[in-house]
């Protein structure tokens, strides 16, 4: 059985400005659970508006971000809309029935990364 992962590092193309005004770019994500997907559909902010499921299904799978110490919806809620649909692909690609690991490796940097990824991903 090939290499199972879990995390998957990721390069936001524009980058969360946080209060002190610090750019996080770097983050990684995990795979969704069930959990992942069902518990925000318990949630009022979903139920009253169900654009707000990715902002929760995102924070519950984005496991870093820079320095940021704790991702919140907050947090997802003030990304820049690239960065959003950025995770929302990226979240797709991850999750995806078939195996996203090709052994394709970046150009630039030489590490492995996940089909159809930008340079440096």
């Amino acid at each position: 059985m090939e290499d199972f992962k879990v995390e998957f590092p990721f390069t936001l193309p524009t980058g969360y400005l946080d209060a002190d005004g610090i750019l996080h770019r770097e983050g990684t994500m995990r795979r969704a659970t069930a959990a992942d997907e069902i518990v925000p559909l318990r949630d009022p902010r979903v139920q009253t508006n169900s654009s707000y499921l990715i902002i929760l299904l995102l924070s519950r799978v984005v496991t870093a971000l820079g320095d940021v110490a704790m991702i919140t919806p907050k947090i997802i809620e003030n990304l820049f809309i690239a960065d959003l649909n950025y995770l929302q692909t990226f979240y797709s690609r991850i999750n995806a029935v078939e195996n996203p690991l090709t052994g394709a490796v970046c150009p630039h940097c030489g590490k492995p990364g996940i089909a159809g990824g930008r340079p440096g991903e």
